[in-house]
């Protein structure tokens, strides 16, 4: 029982904290608005980490990879923790366990990634129907953006109704489903 809330409370807390920094790596490569309360709980939450590493780690043009690698720590954290919680032997495993944690970690932020990007377009598609002008829609304009266009392009509007974010809903699930779930199956079989 202490370990499932052991397990519980690292995929809570670890899993929020890579979301906050992926949403903030997010939001800056696409050049979202900061004056909304969505992305300065961002920047408040992730603050202290990022701020540190951005010496260590420099921005590359203006994607601030700083937070990328703590969002990568960060999966990497959940998946040691997981494991020290089910009393695996870590330290006589060999290196195939610590090549599979760096996988899973970067599968972990894969899947993260869509799932941000799959829910803010929804979001903004309720919005729209409900109220276009909340103060959040200009950051969800400027993040749902790069993969709305593209669909937007293709799919043509359906007497006045635009089908993109139910393409995206689709095509997002066949992503997770055809290459992030079989992904993380073959790297957790390294256990």
């Amino acid at each position: 029982m202490i370990t499932n809330a052991l397990q519980f409370l690292l995929h809570t807390v670890l899993g929020l904290f890579t979301i906050a920094l992926l949403l903030r790596f997010y939001l800056q490569a696409t050049n979202a608005p900061f004056h909304n309360p969505v992305s300065q709980a961002v920047i408040a939450i992730t603050a202290f980490a990022v701020k540190p590493l951005r010496r260590i780690v420099p921005s590359w043009g203006k994607l601030d990879l700083s937070t990328l690698v703590l969002a990568w720590f960060s999966q990497f954290l959940l998946y040691l923790g997981l494991l020290l919680t089910q009393d695996f032997p870590l330290l006589v495993a060999g290196h195939m366990v610590w090549i599979a944690l760096a996988g899973l970690a970067l599968v972990g932020i894969l899947k993260f990634s869509i799932y941000i990007f799959l829910y803010a377009v929804i979001l903004h598609a309720i919005l729209s129907w409900l109220n276009p002008h909340t103060i959040i829609t200009p950051a969800l304009n400027a993040l749902t953006r790069p993969v709305m266009l593209p669909v937007q392009r293709h799919v043509p509007r359906l007497g006045g109704i635009d089908l993109s974010p139910l393409v995206i809903f689709i095509l997002a699930q066949l992503l997770l489903i055809l290459i992030v779930t079989p992904l993380e199956l073959q790297l957790l079989r390294l256990f």
